[in-house]
């Protein structure tokens, strides 16, 4: 599965989805680009986005789209708090379909 991180996640993180091919927002040169626009980049490049932003779900209309979303929550976004999430996001990642938003946390 093709997965991009938001820019707000730890590049490390990466490395804890083995077996999928995992980019960050930065690598993808799309630093700073508001969530709008960034959710129409991300639709036709790649299956999941996952981010910590859980407002994302309420600002943006999320109907129908190509993609999932999975929305970590977590009491902050360092490493050593996050990667203790990827084991539910791996199984997440099992099952997840197009248009799913997920929380994990």
């Amino acid at each position: 599965m093709k997965v991009l991180l938001d820019e707000c996640l730890p590049r490390k993180l990466k490395q804890t989805l083995p077996g999928h091919y995992v980019f960050t927002v930065p690598e993808m040169g799309w630093a700073t680009i508001k969530n709008g626009r960034l959710m129409r980049l991300v639709e036709p490049a790649f299956d999941v986005f996952i981010t910590i932003d859980g407002n994302l779900t309420y600002q943006q209309n999320l109907k129908n789209r190509k993609f999932a979303i999975i929305v970590l929550t977590a009491s902050d976004n360092t490493f050593e708090t996050l990667s203790k999430l990827m084991p539910r996001v791996l199984l997440a990642l099992q099952s997840i379909k197009p248009g799913d938003i997920v929380h994990v946390q």
